[in-house]
């Protein structure tokens, strides 16, 4: 790997302008130490830096990639939207097809609102659900991150972890008071804020398969008992699928599980990687919203053309051998690196859910927070450089998913494969 000369320029000037010197916390590599690489293009499995280095990618925009990077047929029905206009602040046909696609795939979705992120996504679900119940609080799961939210930073996952926020400042205690948490993986705990706030619980949210503390599935029975709990004491059940949505299965988690949510949240894969999410439920639930009920929310690039557009390319082209096929990939790559650290003597429990894994450096089995929080993140530095070095992007964080795609191929996986055997020497050398 050449030196990141070109990004280490980019990030000085970055930082000049930029709080930290990225839009994103995450991108910072304060986790992993180091400066981040700054990409300047991207095709298929692969990104390339301004230093002109090349890297299997596994981060693919943090999962909404599904069919790789600037595929050609995304890029060329984008292009002919684009042509026609970027965005008209008015209604389009764009917008219902698009809905009526959702809605096909996730029959819960009776009513759908498309805005611009899964943070947005996500505020706006809980504030129809507030209002559809009539109360104030809510339960979140530690180490579930549901956006930037100010009532979802109290023990978010992923980015607030890495950095070690776990509860951001200029979050008002009031607010942080009505969110509940609760142990993901542990219906006893859900059960018992229940019993201890009558009446006054709005919803649950829940990421069905959890992505942003790592990988961690739920276990047998949790997201039934789930839908039990809220229906027994009124309140609603909203799944955050701004990860799972899509990249499960064509159906979601919902459709893996069945388990039906009152709302859901979807993100970027519903754009092909564009700035867009969606929220939407039960029809007598999302009539609430304005203009057909009293919940005001409203987006100006809500439901713009382009990202439509390339919505509607990427889920015209979901299909059953897509998934047969990331699925065998994604169990061939954890096995793999499974294997490269047990030859080295590394402790390491490997996560996966189809086309999503994380390493985890612990040999604790990780199903909650608690659990995740046990892996040795001075290791998986190491090992995240050590990729880095043999031509694999990682996430720069211990507590994030690996994602796959349609465009990585089995002599991808190998070659990550075989990085992986090297850099699990380096971790072996310093823990």
């Amino acid at each position: 790997m050449k030196r990141p000369v070109r990004s280490r320029k980019l990030f000085e000037r970055a930082r000049q302008i930029l709080p930290g010197g990225v839009d994103s916390p995450v991108r910072a590599f304060q986790a992993v130490g180091g400066v981040p690489h700054f990409i300047r293009r991207a095709s298929g499995a692969t990104i390339e830096d301004v230093d002109g280095n090349r890297f299997i990618d596994y981060v693919m925009s943090w999962g909404p990639l599904l069919h790789g990077h600037a595929p050609r047929g995304l890029v060329r029905a984008v292009a002919a939207a684009a042509r026609l206009g970027t965005s008209f602040g008015a209604p389009t046909a764009l917008e219902l097809d698009l809905g009526e696609r959702v809605r096909a795939l996730m029959p819960s979705m009776e009513r759908i609102r498309f805005v611009s992120s899964g943070t947005e996504a996500t505020m706006s679900a809980v504030r129809v659900a507030r209002a559809c119940t009539r109360r104030d609080k809510i339960v979140k799961f530690a180490g579930c991150y549901h956006g930037h939210g100010d009532g979802f930073l109290v023990k978010a996952g992923s980015g607030a972890t890495t950095l070690g926020v776990p509860t951001s400042p200029g979050v008002p205690a009031p607010v942080a008071a009505d969110t509940l948490l609760a142990r993901y993986n542990d219906i006893r705990s859900v059960e018992a804020l229940f019993e201890a706030h009558p009446g006054t619980i709005a919803a649950v949210v829940v990421e069905p398969i959890a992505g942003n503390m790592g990988v961690v599935a739920p276990a047998d029975g949790f997201l039934q008992g789930l839908r039990a709990l809220a229906t027994r004491h009124g309140a609603l059940l909203i799944f955050d699928e701004v990860i799972s949505g899509f990249r499960a299965s064509a159906g979601g988690a919902q459709g893996i599980f069945g388990v039906t949510p009152d709302l859901t949240c979807l993100g970027k894969i519903i754009g092909g990687g564009f700035p867009v999410g969606a929220y939407g439920g039960r029809a007598d639930i999302m009539d609430l919203v304005a203009p057909a009920g009293p919940v005001y929310q409203a987006g100006t690039l809500s439901g713009n053309p382009v990202a439509m557009t390339a919505g509607l390319w990427a889920l015209a082209r979901l299909a059953p051998a897509l998934y047969r096929d990331l699925a065998r990939r994604g169990a061939m790559l954890a096995l793999g690196l499974a294997q490269a650290a047990r030859a080295e003597g590394v402790r390491l429990q490997v996560n996966a859910f189809g086309s999503v894994l994380t390493p985890f450096f612990t040999d604790v089995p990780v199903r909650d927070y608690d659990s995740a929080l046990t892996a040795n993140t001075g290791a998986y530095a190491t090992f995240f450089h050590g990729m880095l070095a043999r031509g694999v992007y990682a996430p720069p964080s211990q507590f994030e998913a690996w994602f796959l795609s349609a465009a990585h191929t089995d002599r991808h996986v190998q070659q990550t494969i075989r990085a992986a055997r090297g850099a699990m020497k380096e971790v072996a050398r310093v823990i």
